[in-house]
């Protein structure tokens, strides 16, 4: 496409041709840290999207080797959800990235033409985001700018996650704050990214919550008049329920959001795999028509802070205030028997009202009850010391740490510490060895009551799935079976094929057998049926290049030959088919010359003119007629030319001299 002078002026990167292969076509969005372009691959003649990196980011080396090494980290994620990442390259320091092209819009314009959704539609594109970035935890990748910018709604229906890996370069090794990355995303940045910067997997998790709650009521959570008071509600505030908004939401999808947006990341999910089964269970309800479910409400909930134990202290002593306490109420008690005779009044101090106590004519009189009364409420005091030292230190041990150790090792560890242990469930890993314990319940270094138990997770080694035979089968059949061997399904490669039907697989890639991550990609070579050849018209042209070029086309040829007074020998004079298209295979059938047709001229000397000539044109010829030297009228043949028992093409003239 032609751009106008001005355009070009005004953004150079249009028009480019980086690094000798994109084209760089016209300007699709610009924010913070990059500029995306639609684009044409020359190579692979394809429109991809390149996001070119602003020249103040480009120019930092270290940025720079971050930038690539993310750019490598992003493109091994392979996930439907996922924008595939092709490319990257610096052209003469312009870094720029080349990416899958989707067509469509951001989530942010869906939420601006149709927030408040309904729940239903919610969770429906929430759903494929989690899918991506549980796919990407589970590969130790962490997105941290989760907003719905970077969420594509295909036209196709697809949802795909853009910028993986991206800002993690940026922010986790730069501060570049004049570009507005921190500004552009703080509506979904989880609190402990505004406290110190570091996050988990439960930071992309908080995104996701928000985003939930902002296609729920149109509104964002936390707003204010800058973006720091935005940051200083998401570390001090809870995000509020989505129905103070919108009043008709069941509670617990009410639930759901509170717990994705903890501020407590212990109360968060763990990452975007747990948050996406809760999400499928409360969807599960939605579409059930179930209002309120109290045990899903309470499942979801986040877990209140649990107030420390008034016993429980570091030492396993009773906490000073309450020896404290105990000894003022001790004091208060013996002052007041020692005095139990003595008259009092009270007396008010000017506005503060205290009123004291004034011994009026005291009676020197020893009481025998104070001391022991002294007595009985130490020993009780003691007794709750005790108690409480039980209560909150003595009955307890710790748990010991037993990851990674085999389950025998584990038991036998845990029963040295007092502890039962049990085998509670298997789960996948992508690095601890097949059949170690992964985790415990409760955790190493757990208090946990002595005599108890210990619940051991222990680990199936990395989750791998094997590519099914896929070959023969239709495109359906095929992404139901990928489906079923919990693989995704990547890109159709349409090929031709002379064995495989249209519309079947002919091959996958990888091929079948290959071990390959959950839910990773699987493309598949679907046949375009035979390749169709297009007849070239041989007519008039030598038949043995003919034959040549037919054959090398993968056609067969098939001849017939005749005489022919306009063509000459060894041409072709007609074919069948001659024009069109045919597959291989298939025969095409030259006529060939094989020049004009000879005959043997007869003898017609001394014979009449009319005989002669009525026996030369029986034969084919053309007779002409001519007085030889001698002529003396009597109508004869003298001689012809040609001669008798010669030969002539057929249709030639004989001219015959007359005497």
């Amino acid at each position: 496409m032609e751009r106008t002078t001005a355009e070009r002026v005004s953004d150079p990167i249009i028009g480019r041709l980086l690094d000798g292969r994109y084209q760089v076509g016209p300007r699709i969005a610009r924010g913070g840290m990059a500029t995306v372009y639609e684009a044409t691959d020359t190579r692979l003649d394809r429109t991809v999207a390149v996001k070119v990196m602003h020249a103040n980011l480009g120019d930092d080396d270290a940025f720079s080797r971050r930038f690539r090494r993310e750019a490598q980290a992003a493109a091994k994620l392979a996930h439907h959800n996922v924008v595939a990442v092709f490319d990257q390259g610096d052209d003469a320091g312009t870094l720029f990235l080349v990416m899958e092209y989707v067509p469509g819009m951001t989530l942010r314009d869906l939420i601006s033409n149709e927030a408040p959704m309904s729940p239903v539609k919610a969770l429906s594109v929430i759903e494929p985001v989690l899918s991506a970035l549980a796919s990407a935890h589970r590969s130790g990748m962490i997105h941290r700018d989760v907003k719905p910018e970077n969420v594509l709604l295909a036209d196709d229906g697809r949802v795909k996650v853009a910028d993986f890996g991206l800002a993690r370069a940026i922010n986790a090794d730069t501060q570049h704050t004049n570009t507005g990355v921190l500004i552009g995303t703080v509506s979904y940045l989880a609190p402990e990214l505004v406290v110190d910067g570091a996050a988990d997997a439960r930071a992309d998790v908080y995104a996701a919550g928000v985003m939930v709650y902002e296609m729920l009521t149109g509104e964002k959570p936390h707003q204010a008049e800058s973006p720091i008071q935005v940051a200083y509600k998401h570390v001090h505030e809870d995000i509020p329920a989505p129905s103070k908004l919108v009043p008709a939401l069941p509670s617990y999808v009410d639930a759901l959001v509170a717990r994705a947006t903890a501020r407590d990341t212990s109360l968060r999910p763990t990452d975007a795999g747990v948050l996406l089964r809760q999400v499928r269970r409360v969807r599960n309800a939605l579409e059930n028509g179930v209002t309120d479910d109290q045990e899903l409400t309470d499942d979801l909930n986040p877990t209140s802070a649990v107030r420390p134990d008034p016993f429980e202290d570091t030492d396993g002593q009773m906490p000073r205030a309450i020896i404290e306490a105990s000894t003022a109420a001790a004091r208060d008690d013996v002052y007041d028997q020692e005095h139990e005779h003595t008259p009092t009044f009270a007396t008010a101090g000017p506005q503060n009202q205290t009123v004291r106590r004034v011994p009026v004519a005291p009676e020197p009189r020893r009481s025998r009850r104070g001391p022991l009364l002294l007595v009985l409420l130490l020993v009780a005091a003691l007794v709750v010391l005790l108690g409480g030292w039980y209560v909150g230190f003595a009955r307890y041990t710790s748990t010991p740490g037993v990851i990674n150790l085999s389950p025998s090792a584990a038991k036998a560890k845990v029963t040295r510490a007092g502890l039962g242990f049990k085998v509670t469930g298997t789960a996948y890993d992508e690095h601890m060895q097949k059949g170690r314990v992964l985790s415990t319940d409760p955790k190493a270094g757990s208090r946990v009551l002595k005599n108890g138990q210990v619940g051991a997770v222990l680990s199936l080694g990395p989750e791998r799935h094997a590519v099914p035979a896929l070959a023969g089968l239709t495109l359906d059949r095929a992404q139901a079976k990928l489906q079923g061997a919990k693989l995704s399904y990547g890109q159709p490669i349409q090929k031709y094929s002379s064995s495989v039907p249209k519309g079947d697989i002919i091959v996958s890639q990888p091929k079948s057998g290959t071990e390959l991550r959950r839910e990773a990609a699987v493309d598949l070579v679907v046949s375009k049926g035979r390749r169709p050849i297009k007849v070239p018209d041989f007519t008039g042209r030598s038949a043995d290049r003919a034959d040549k070029a037919l054959t090398k086309l993968g056609l067969v040829t098939a001849t017939t030959s005749s005489f022919s007074d306009t063509v000459d020998k060894g041409k072709v004079i007609g074919q069948g088919p001659s024009n069109g298209t045919l597959f291989k295979g298939d025969t095409v059938t030259l006529e060939v010359s094989k020049g004009p047709e000879l005959v043997t001229v007869p003898g017609v000397t001394a014979m009449g003119v009319e005989a002669a000539t009525q026996l030369l044109e029986g034969l084919g010829f053309k007779v002409e007629t001519t007085h030889s030297a001698e002529y003396i009228g009597l109508g004869y043949v003298l001689h012809a030319d040609p001669g008798g028992d010669t030969r002539a093409p057929k249709g030639s003239v004989v001219t015959l001299y007359l005497v």
